[in-house]
């Protein structure tokens, strides 16, 4: 679980509610249709907005910001150093154990083809074209949460021109000003909470893991093509520590 997220979230929540309490108590900032207006109009916008498919993996692209499926990208180098020896000591056939026990899907597709003595550069292409194709539908997935940040202000704005409507609308009586203007300001407040805790951060974060999976996949395919061509062990790590900061390059040959 990815601490850094999850504190985030509850830290901002946590001092929200305390600020809450301290001024006017947290009933003074509950309103229902606010709540709809806001909460509702802002997925009703999304459903339009995307796919149902799409859609469908709301919760579980929310659950991979907190619990991200992270690779060791020290050990993924030092694992594919080690098949580059064997691989150059016994050719690349004496393999094939190691790939039916590996659980990196993309891993085991590419070593899988060089074993069965598929072209370089088809190798290559196929794992590129899977690359790209699984970093755009994440671009995707993200840009909800994005779209969901902008949509939620919008909808915010909208409830409080509502609420601001009812308000002239009673004039005639001084005393329902003041809680009516506080009801309209409720729901600019909803959309910001939610475009500024949930929606912006959220797509921020998978972007990064987008990224990041993306670099763990660019080693995978040099390590494969490194292995199918017989590159030295050492010119093989060399060259898959180039992908990490200077301070995580740790050689296993040192």
């Amino acid at each position: 679980m990815d601490l850094g997220t999850v504190i985030g979230i509850v830290l901002i929540m946590a001092l929200l509610l305390g600020a809450m309490v301290m001024g006017v108590g947290v009933g003074a900032y509950i309103d229902i249709p606010s709540v709809l207006i806001v909460i509702g109009g802002s997925i009703g916008a999304l459903m339009v907005s995307f796919k149902p498919s799409q859609m469908k993996q709301f919760t579980k692209i929310f659950m991979k910001a907190i619990k991200p499926g992270e690779e060791d990208v020290g050990e993924l180098i030092k694992k594919l150093v080690e098949f580059a020896t064997k691989a150059r000591k016994d050719g690349i056939l004496a393999l094939e154990g190691d790939v039916n026990n590996e659980e990196n899907e993309f891993l085991k597709k590419g070593l899988s083809m060089a074993i069965d003595g598929s072209e370089p550069d088809t190798i290559r292409d196929l794992l590129e074209i899977e690359m790209e194709q699984t970093s755009t539908r994440h671009k995707i997935h993200g840009s909800i949460f994005n779209q969901w940040a902008g949509l939620a202000g919008a909808m915010g704005m909208i409830g409080t021109l509502i609420g601001l409507v009812a308000m002239l609308l009673n004039m005639a009586d001084p005393s329902a000003i003041g809680p009516s203007m506080a009801v309209a300001l409720l729901t600019t407040m909803y959309g910001a909470m939610i475009g500024n805790i949930f929606g912006t951060p959220i797509y921020n974060i998978l972007s990064i893991r987008n990224d990041e999976e993306t670099v763990v996949k660019q080693i995978i395919v040099e390590g494969i093509m490194s292995i199918q061509s017989g590159d030295a062990p050492r010119a093989l790590e060399a060259k898959l520590l180039a992908y990490l900061a200077p301070a995580d390059r740790v050689s296993q040959f040192d």
